[in-house]
This record gives structure tokens, C-alpha cells and sequence, in this order.
């Protein structure tokens, strides 16, 4: 197995699935608190399952409070460890108390400028300190500049906050009055499959959502991009009309990313077609479309984009509405996608009678464009020899750390237990959190330049499809090479 070729130099879209994975960084790690407030939510509030004034109570403090502040305290550990995520706390507070709106946005802004300040201040006198008074400095300076940013949050960055908060809000409710918010999908559905719906749905949908449904009690934003339905239509219709591969693998991916709300399952499928787009935003639209009609929408987040995850979620009065809207959106993203997997198919045959699968060849194409390996040749070198570096612990990463590389961890580990390989751990986590201590990164073809710039030094392997990959029986060949 040989390490892939060296880091890439980051590039616009690089950077912006970077961005996304720092906002999705701070939202994921605490969706339980979102579905938490949403069941509150959807009981007790007046209009609610089981209305109870009494309990109602926890609504407001619990978006207004909490929620900000577990975003904040998130996005500060993840700058600077524990103490960071006091300082975020701290100085969040400032924005929260300097505006009447839940500052969502805020706490995403403070809580990671506050730890860097922090790391910064600490920096200053590093090894400076008398033995003896490390705590009191500590302590004292971690106070001190979070009282600080606290007030500047509260005078300073609140105000502005709100200013954008209300212009985006503001934005959003003309598309939305104005039947004009279906177009989001000419930018949210090419952004999925190029990995940026991370940037565009943690980043700008759901604190713009939450904002909404505070006010609403449900907010047609959290359907915009989770809507599994365009990904479902897709996804049939290579199940009917694909060929090769992608047609044998499209029905577990529905289970997938329907059942299991991993929408990244079915960016291959687009890949290897670019005209599918076609489909994802007709289907995309559709769906929207359909929720303006019935002016239906969700609680809080539904995350991931499972059916079971939508349904929960969905407020009380909108189950015909968001229903229809992701049948609707299968339908049309299926008999767009149909047309033209039928339009090609006498020419993906002959590829395929020819020894080129349409699929695996985008895939091969695609992952060399990122920097990454798919080919048995690249990845094992000659004669698939082991290379001087030990694997010990293989690390998946992807965007957020838990959907889809937890899924491709469960299938490599179970590979590894029944080829009788021991003393290897597989484990799962965001590509922002990979460490000195991974020996061998597997992501998606489309992440691997960011992983390799993230972790130099561990060998990198892409992959197309997490579930499915012929690159982990070469890992497992490769793995028991080195043990025997």
C-alpha cells in the first residue's frame, strides 16, 4: 500500500467544505439538544401533541439559552480544548442577553473567536509563569478576557448580529412569500453533491430554521436540503434503468439514505452523470414547491435526513404536506433521472461489454482529480507488499464524523474480525479532529485532499462508496501482510 500523492494546495471548494465542516463541527455534536427542544416543542407548546402551560416553560430558555450556548462551547473546544469552550461560554453570553432573538448565528461567530483570543492570550506568557501561580494566571486571564468579550459581544458584535440575522430572515421570508424559494435547489442540490451541504445547511438553513420555527412553530428551511426524496428518485431510477455496478448497488444505497438519512451514498451516482443534476433539482424544486402550498415544515432539525428523522420532526398540522412534498420530489427526480439513464443506456452497454463501467471509470477519474487512489495498482505498489509503516489504527473521516464513516468503520471492522486480524482499531471521526496517531485515513474520494492536508502523515485511501468498496478487502490483504 503505498501513500497517496502529496496534499493538494487547497483550492475554493476545499475551502469552503472546510468552513462547512467547522460549522457542521459545532451544530452536530449537539442535534440531540435540537430533537430535545423539538419533542418539548411539539408537546407542549399551545398548539402542541399534549398542551401544558407549565411545561411549555422550557421552550423559550432552551432556545434562547442553551442551545446557543452548547453551540458555542462546542466551537470552542474544538479552537482550544476545555478552556476554550469556557471562554466561548462566557463571551456568548454577551450576544445572547445584547438581542431579543435566539443568536444562533452569534454563538457561531463568539464562541470560536473567543477560544482563538484565548489560545492567542495564553501564548503570550507560556513558560513565563512562576511555579506556583499557573492556576491563578489561568484562571484570572480566562476571566478576565472572557468579562471583556462578553461586554464587547453585548455592544459590539450583538447589534450586527441581529442586523444579518434579520436581513437573511428577511430574505428568506420574500422567497418564501413570493413562491420564489424553489430556486434554492439550483444551488442546494449541485452544492450537496459537491460535498457543501454542510456549508449551506449548518451554516445558513438551520439557524435561520430554528429562528423560524421559535416564532412559527415550525419552519420550511429544515426541509429544504433534507428532503430525502430527490435522493430517492435518483436512486430508483438507476435500480431500474442504471447498468453495471451502479445499478447493483443502487437499492442497498436507497436503505441508506433513505431509511438512514446518509444523503452522501448517492453523490457518486450524479458523479458519474453530471447531467443528473437535472433530476436532483427538478426533484428538489418539486418538493419545496409542494411544502409552500401546504405551508407545511418541521419542528427542528431533522438530522440525519432519514424519512424516520423527517416524520419526527414534522409539526403536527403539516403531515400531508411534507409527505407529498418528498413522494412528489421521488417522483420527478426518478422520471427526469429515468429519461436519461434510458437515453444512454444502449451506450453504458456497450462501455460495459466493452470492460468500462461508466461507474467505477467516473469513479477512478474523479478520485484522480482529487489527489486520491482507487486503482488496485496505486493502492498496494508492487505485488501489494507492505510498506515500512505498521497500520495500527485505521481512522474513517468524513464531513461531520458520525453518518456515513461510521457505517464504512462498521463494515472494515467486521471485515478485519472475520479475516482474524487483531490488534488493529477502526474508529470514526470528523476530518477537522484526525490526529498524529491515524496510520492509515479512508474517506471519500471527494474529501481525501482535506484529509491528506489535515494528517500528512498517514496513508491515505479513497474511496466511492462507504459501504461497498473493493479498496477494504485490499486494506485487509494489506493489514494481515503486515501481522504475518
Amino acid at each position: 500500500m503505498t501513500t497517496t500523492s502529496a496534499p493538494a494546495r487547497p483550492n475554493a471548494r476545499m475551502r469552503v467544505q472546510k468552513f462547512g465542516t467547522f460549522l457542521s463541527g459545532m451544530i452536530m455534536p449537539n442535534i440531540a439538544a435540537f430533537i430535545a427542544w423539538g419533542f418539548i416543542t411539539a408537546f407542549f407548546i399551545p398548539t402542541g401533541w399534549t398542551p401544558n402551560a407549565t411545561l411549555e416553560s422550557l421552550v423559550g430558555p432552551m432556545i434562547i439559552y442553551l442551545l446557543p450556548l452548547l453551540i458555542a462551547n462546542t466551537g470552542g473546544r474544538m479552537v482550544y480544548g476545555t478552556r476554550g469552550g469556557v471562554v466561548a461560554s462566557i463571551s456568548t453570553m454577551g450576544v445572547i442577553v445584547g438581542t431579543e432573538i435566539p443568536m444562533f448565528i452569534g454563538a457561531m461567530i463568539v464562541g470560536p473567536l473567543a477560544a482563538y483570543l484565548m489560545k492567542k492570550v495564553d501564548a503570550l506568557w507560556a513558560g513565563k509563569i512562576r511555579a506556583g501561580f499557573e492556576m491563578l494566571v489561568d484562571n484570572f486571564s480566562a476571566g478576565i478576557l472572557g468579562f471583556g468579550l462578553a461586554l464587547g459581544a453585548f455592544f459590539g458584535i450583538a447589534p450586527v448580529v441581529t442586523v444579518l440575522s434579520d436581513a437573511l430572515g428577511a430574505g428568506a421570508r420574500f422567497l418564501t412569500e413570493t413562491g420564489l424559494l424553489p430556486l434554492a435547489s439550483l444551488v442546494i442540490e449541485p452544492g450537496k453533491v459537491l460535498f457543501l451541504n454542510n456549508a449551506i445547511n449548518q451554516g445558513v438553513l438551520t439557524p435561520l430554521g430554528i429562528q423560524e420555527a421559535s416564532e412559527a412553530g415550525k419552519s420550511i428551511l429544515f426541509l429544504l436540503e433534507a428532503n430525502p426524496g430527490p435522493g430517492l428518485g435518483l436512486l430508483l431510477a438507476f435500480a431500474f434503468f442504471g447498468v453495471g455496478i451502479a445499478r447493483a448497488t443502487a437499492p442497498g444505497a436507497i436503505i441508506i439514505q433513505f431509511l438512514g438519512g446518509i444523503h452522501e451514498i448517492y453523490f457518486p451516482y450524479v458523479l458519474m452523470k453530471p447531467v443528473l443534476i437535472v433530476a436532483m433539482i427538478g426533484g428538489g424544486m418539486t418538493g419545496i414547491a409542494t411544502n409552500l402550498i401546504f405551508d407545511s415544515g418541521l419542528r427542528a432539525p431533522a438530522s440525519p435526513g432519514s424519512i424516520f428523522a423527517v416524520l419526527l420532526q414534522t409539526a403536527s398540522d403539516s403531515y400531508v404536506g411534507v409527505i407529498l412534498s418528498v413522494v412528489l420530489s421521488a417522483t420527478v427526480s426518478f422520471l427526469i433521472a429515468g429519461i436519461i439513464l434510458r437515453a444512454s443506456r444502449k451506450r453504458d452497454l456497450a462501455a460495459l461489454e466493452g470492460g468500462t463501467d461508466g461507474f467505477s471509470s467516473a469513479v477512478d477519474q474523479n478520485a484522480g482529480n482529487k489527489g486520491g487512489s482507487s486503482r488496485v495498482g496505486d493502492l498496494l505498489g508492487q505485488g501489494g507488499t507492505a510498506t515500512s509503516t505498521k497500520i495500527s489504527n485505521v481512522v474513517f473521516a468524513c464531513d461531520a464524523g458520525m453518518g456515513s464513516s461510521a457505517m464504512g468503520a462498521t463494515v472494515l471492522r467486521k471485515m478485519l474480525k472475520d479475516a482474524g486480524v487483531t490488534d488493529v482499531t477502526v474508529t470514526n471521526k470528523a476530518i477537522t479532529n484526525l490526529d498524529e496517531t491515524a496510520d492509515l485515513v479512508i474517506t471519500h474520494q471527494d474529501l481525501t485532499a482535506r484529509a491528506q492536508s489535515q494528517a500528512p502523515h498517514a496513508e491515505h485511501v479513497s474511496v466511492e462508496n462507504f459501504m461497498n468498496s473493493p479498496q477494504y478487502g485490499m486494506v485487509v490483504e494489506h493489514i494481515k501482510a503486515q501481522q504475518s
